[in-house]
This record gives C-alpha cells, structure tokens and sequence, in this order.
C-alpha cells in the first residue's frame, strides 16, 4: 500500500540516525520523504488503513531514537518553500530549516526570525516543541498553523488554538502533522538583521558543544512555582546538572558536556541505551542533590514515546 506513495520514496529498514543531530539509534520499519499537505495527508490515509502507528520527523534534532528503532510509518517533512503572505505574515513551510528561513527572510530585509539564527532543525519541529531561544519562544512569532491530522483532515488553527506552553503545543497530545505556519514580521534592514543573526551564531559557538553529536538541550529549566529550586540556585537545568557534579559524566560513549552541562554529547558510537542511561543519573543526582525533578526536552522516538519532530 505504501507504495502508492511512490517506490522511490518509501524506504524500509531505513537508517534514522543519520537524520538525527545525535547520529544514534535504530531504523524506521518504514521512511518516507515529503513536503505537500496533500502527500502528508496520503502518507497518514494510507497508514491508518494499514494499521501503522505515524510518527513526524523534521531536521532530527532534540529527538532520541531508541536503538531498537521506531515501529510504523515514519514521515520526514523534509523541504519546502518560504512566501510573504502580507507585509506583515510569512508563510513558512514545515520542511524547511530555521536558519533557511533566517537566510530568506534576512535578505529580503524582513525582520522576526534574524535572533533565530544558528537554530537547528525545521519550522515544524520549532512549532512542535515551542522552541525557544534566550528567553523568547517561536510561538512569540506564530499567527496560524497548517496541519493534517491522524485522521487525515487538513486544517488551519490560530495560534490561540495551538496550546502552546513552555517546550510544548497541542501537537504532543493530538500527533497532528504540521505542513507550515504563519508568522508575523516586520520591516528591517538587511544589514542590521544580519548582525543580529551574527550575534546570535556567535553565542551558540560560545556557550554549546557544537563539534560533537548532541540533541540539544536534554532538560527544559525549571519553572517556578512548579519547580522549587534552592535559594541560591539559578533556575537553570544546566546549572543544576554542573553544580551536582556531573560535568563530564559518562555512560559509555555519552558524556555530560564541559562545556554546557545540558546538553549530552557523543564521542562516537554511543548507544541510545547509553544516553538514556545518563539522563536518568543526571535526574536522580540533581533531585537528590536539590530535590528538583528534572523533565525531559528532547523527544523519545521508539520508546513507545510517540511522535517527534
């Protein structure tokens, strides 16, 4: 069935670690590459009636494969096109990278996403987890959401609508398929936008291990009152994992980053089992340490987790 999808782009057994940041983790029992709404809604039509189980990938990143793989029909969104909609609205399509829509919008002298710059994985994947940024969410950015649902229906939902939350929107609990989003900009000169995407490069290159494997940030920052922290203590997980200890932790080939001790890093052949090994004892050190119960910002696939981005 799935290869009305087209033979060429259906894989089965397919690799998903090289899809991954983290380059861990087993294959997808079936892998398809598309970008349309119309494809996406054929993919998840086409699954419902085989009995698949659909799960959403975009640029891999702040996700963690099991090394068993992942069960079922996994869809990469992968691709796509950015269209200014209005003065005010780009309509930006899930497959593409944040930072080619930096790119687009930077050199067309439209302001919004330059502080962006540097982000890793899609458009879908930053509407999937609300990704956020020294202190500033996408869903800051996000006016309306194109998506298809697991029962096949395309729909267009206001950003009011999206649930969005810290690390989170309504797409951990419905597994809808983001197709693109809307996003609100403005006017700006090309050469002012493009400092501010340089400075922001530069602070990643500062502050996170980017020349070793990682997902990104493992654990979301504490959020007060749901998460009391110790007075004295900044409420941030990186600062928690550093001052328990555990900078340069390891299981096996994972290890705790020197350099940012939130994010877990590969030093080659690292399994899923291993990095899911160190993030549980970063957990138990840091709530025996402070009694602060870590929570997870990357996204299990395989895990029986559900889907990802």
């Amino acid at each position: 069935m799935l290869d009305a999808l087209g033979p060429d782009r259906v894989r089965r057994d397919a690799p998903l670690a090289p899809l991954t940041t983290f380059k861990v983790g087993g294959p997808a029992e079936w892998l398809v590459q598309l970008q349309t709404a119309e494809d996406i809604r054929a993919a998840v039509g086409i699954a419902r009636e085989a009995g698949l189980a659909v799960t959403a990938l975009g640029g891999g990143s702040n996700v963690l494969v099991a090394d068993e793989g992942v069960k079922g029909l996994v869809i990469r969104v992968h691709g796509g096109e950015v269209e200014a909609l209005s003065p005010s609205i780009v309509r930006v399509e899930a497959g593409v990278t944040i930072n080619g829509a930096v790119r687009w919008t930077v050199n067309r002298g439209v302001a919004g996403l330059e502080m962006w710059a540097g982000t890793p994985g899609t458009l879908g994947g930053a509407v999937f987890g609300n990704a956020h940024f020294r202190g500033r969410l996408m869903s800051e950015l996000v006016r309306r959401v194109r998506m298809v649902g697991l029962d096949g229906r395309v729909s267009e939902v206001a950003a009011a609508d999206m649930e969005f939350a810290y690390d989170f929107s309504r797409l951990h609990r419905t597994r809808e398929v983001v197709v693109s989003a809307d996003l609100e900009v403005s006017a700006g000169e090309p050469a002012e936008l493009r400092a501010v995407a340089r400075q922001s490069l530069a602070f990643r290159k500062r502050t996170q291990p980017l020349e070793s494997p990682s997902a990104g940030c493992i654990f979301q920052n504490p959020v007060t009152p749901r998460d009391p922290v110790p007075e004295g203590v900044p409420l941030s997980a990186g600062a928690l994992v550093d001052r328990a200890g555990l900078k340069g932790a390891r299981e096996g080939h994972a290890i705790v980053s020197a350099a940012h001790a939130n994010f877990i890093v590969t030093d080659g052949g690292a399994s899923a089992g291993e990095i899911r090994a160190l993030i549980g004892r970063c957990k138990a050190t840091v709530h025996d340490c402070f009694g602060v119960i870590l929570r997870e910002e990357i996204v299990y696939l395989g895990f029986g987790a559900g889907t990802g981005v």
